[in-house]
């Protein structure tokens, strides 16, 4: 049986992840310490005690997310499970930072400033009001990329995140995604909604932040993975450090390919995925992608427990 560890994005953050884990374990609290000391701000304190709202500010949940999913593994680690169980890791756009982290290609405290720099940049691209997300359900990938195509009439407009069989995400301008919908809609989608973000992500529209990145990156010493990750821009694996870091720069705005990542796993022999970290949504997403392939949530201590009893 071959097993992957995947790590998820944005949209999983909740007051309190991570908590359970740092007081059960005190590996998972250094991860928390550590990235306040990274942050040189009490991030934890938000984390398990703050405001939703200013959670989700992107240049909050990124790093908060990748801490809490070092935590849980770190969790794994102290209960005697290795990184050596793993054949693959992947992430879910922030969550290749968290990915690269568990494989020791990213220091924690690296990931850490990454992600609060990545999250401002994202934030900052656009201005507030000019881009837009949507979900459109029940249409496939190429039909989508069809829909985002006519939608866009000079504007930008792209399939952004390939998550499963029936859901893709576009993004873009705020009327071409607007316009998108209405022609999802009447090409059969079973649903096609706005999504409350802040800003456009994984389009074009994302290019400042990308330059961003490709400079903060330059700065960091990313070291070959100890296990082959798989990015979401190739959808295939990787053990090079060079490309690695390429793929973190062409990821701001390029397509999370969610859906051809799972099954490329699966055509590898993985047959269980365990989602490290806050929430469960991967793992949904993986069952309709590959029905096949096992699915395991470890965020919490008895999560820890059950997946090392498993």
């Amino acid at each position: 049986m071959s097993v992957a560890f995947v790590f998820p994005g944005q949209g999983a953050q909740t007051i309190g992840m991570g908590r359970d884990l740092a007081l059960a374990y005190p590996a998972a609290r250094a991860v928390f310490d550590e990235v306040d000391a990274a942050l040189g701000e009490k991030l934890s304190d938000l984390i398990w005690e703050g405001d939703q709202d200013t959670l989700t500010l992107t240049q909050n949940a990124q790093p908060a997310l990748m801490a809490t999913s070092m935590a849980a593994l770190r969790a794994l680690e102290a209960e005697g499970l290795s990184m050596g169980k793993a054949s693959f890791v992947a992430g879910h756009s922030l969550g290749e930072y968290s990915a690269l982290c568990a494989a020791g290609s990213l220091s924690v405290a690296d990931a850490a400033r990454l992600l609060r720099t990545r999250g401002r940049a994202m934030q900052e691209a656009v201005p507030v009001g000019v881009g837009a997300m949507a979900a459109l359900l029940g249409l496939d990938f190429e039909t989508v990329g069809a829909v985002a195509a006519e939608a866009a009439q000079g504007e930008v407009c792209q399939a952004a995140n390939d998550n499963d069989p029936g859901q893709v995400v576009v993004s873009g301008h705020v009327g071409a995604v607007e316009r998108a919908v209405e022609i999802a809609k009447a090409k059969g989608a079973k649903r096609a909604v706005m999504l409350p973000v802040s800003a456009p992500f994984h389009c074009a529209l994302m290019e400042p932040a990308a330059r961003v990145m490709a400079d903060a990156l330059a700065e960091v010493d990313m070291q070959t993975p100890s296990v082959t990750v798989v990015p979401n821009v190739q959808a295939t694996g990787c053990t090079d450090a060079a490309q690695l870091r390429e793929m973190l720069v062409q990821q701001v705005t390029g397509s999370v390919r969610w859906r051809e990542s799972v099954a490329w796993m699966g055509t590898q022999g993985v047959s269980e995925i365990w989602e490290i970290g806050a929430g469960k949504a991967l793992s949904g997403m993986i069952r309709r992608i590959d029905r096949a392939i096992a699915t395991r949530a470890v965020g919490t201590p008895d999560d820890v427990k059950a997946a090392l009893d498993g």
